[in-house]
């Protein structure tokens, strides 16, 4: 057993509380809203990020972040990017460096173009190393919740610690496999939302099968680009983290990135989507981030920019659609 401290109350931090929950660990769940926490502490269900699913007594709720955090042995965080720099901040007075960081962010900061490894790592850079492992892979919150079987990746540089996040929640319905690539599960963690979006588009455009099969090996191939730049491995990106949950995020039906690429391709505002979701769609802020990571870094990554112009300059999806078909023949090799 382990005193795991969960950051963030929303569908995926609620989900995993609940799998560290079944696997007999000690939870102390922390929401950022004192109301969402205080619904969560009376009512013992999430009703506004992830109905129908009772909380066990193992799960202590919590609006305080010196409470949550007190011996805990591993601190798992389940926050939007953009808020991830932020959070650590306000956490760090309670940090210790035997803390094993579990990151299940998905995402990079649009300011700095940091993975979640490299920001975490900069705002504690004057404290200690942290112990870090990113937990990612094809993991729906509502299926997980229901204690459908699932397999995702815990990474980290040190395989010790991805094999103690492993240990502490795995079961026979959640299966934890371990990696050293943290980079390259990062990356495709991030980018496949931007991939999502795109395919979500097509969809919307009301174009079929062929299209949609073409659009996500092409985007599987600029992710394997970007990964292998800055560092990772190619076969990470054929795995869980990388081809796994591409897969399920482009084509699954409850997938927030998804569904604004679909309401896009249907001819609706930006704005108008993103103001009828209460969880963040990762892959709007992401495109952003990763165009000018990949223009940084002279990477082809011609999905990624296409998303990027739909979501930011007004292209439509007919027009991105229409001038990937047209882009210059080339080799399938990456």
């Amino acid at each position: 057993m382990k005193r795991i401290a969960i950051i963030g109350a929303g569908s995926w931090g609620t989900a995993l509380a609940l799998v560290a929950a079944r696997a007999a660990n000690e939870v102390r769940l922390w929401a950022h809203s004192a109301e969402v926490a205080e619904m969560l502490q009376r009512e013992r269900e999430n009703k506004i990020y992830l109905p129908g699913f009772a909380l066990p007594d193992s799960i202590a709720v919590t609006n305080d972040l010196a409470e949550a955090l007190a011996e805990a042995e591993i601190v798992l965080t389940v926050v939007p990017s953009h808020v991830c720099r932020e959070v650590y901040s306000q956490m760090l007075p309670h940090l210790r460096p035997q803390m094993i960081f579990v990151n299940a962010t998905k995402g990079i900061e649009i300011e700095t173009q940091m993975r979640m490894e490299e920001v975490i790592r900069d705002v504690l850079k004057d404290q200690f190393e942290p112990r870090y492992v990113i937990l990612s892979g094809p993991s729906f919150a509502q299926e997980v919740a229901r204690d459908e079987p699932c397999a995702i990746v815990a990474a980290s540089h040190s395989l010790g610690w991805a094999a103690e996040i492993q240990q502490a929640l795995s079961s026979n319905r959640f299966r934890v496999y371990t990696n050293n690539d943290v980079i390259g599960v990062e990356i495709a963690g991030a980018i496949k939302n931007v991939m999502a979006i795109a395919t979500g588009a097509v969809n919307g455009l009301g174009l079929g099968y062929n299209s949609q099969a073409a659009l996500v090996t092409r985007g599987l191939a600029e992710m394997t680009r970007l990964a292998v730049r800055l560092g990772g491995r190619a076969d990470t990106l054929a795995g869980l983290a990388g081809m796994g949950d591409l897969v399920l995020t482009c084509f699954g039906n409850l997938s927030r990135n998804r569904r604004v690429g679909l309401e896009l391709g249907r001819g609706r505002r930006l704005e108008d989507i993103i103001s009828e979701m209460r969880e963040v769609a990762e892959g709007v802020k992401t495109a952003k981030a990763a165009n000018e990571l990949a223009t940084k870094l002279g990477v082809e990554m011609p999905i990624t920019t296409g998303v990027y112009q739909m979501l930011y300059e007004g292209k439509s999806p007919r027009q991105l659609a229409a001038e990937l078909m047209e882009r210059p023949l080339k080799s399938e090799r990456i």
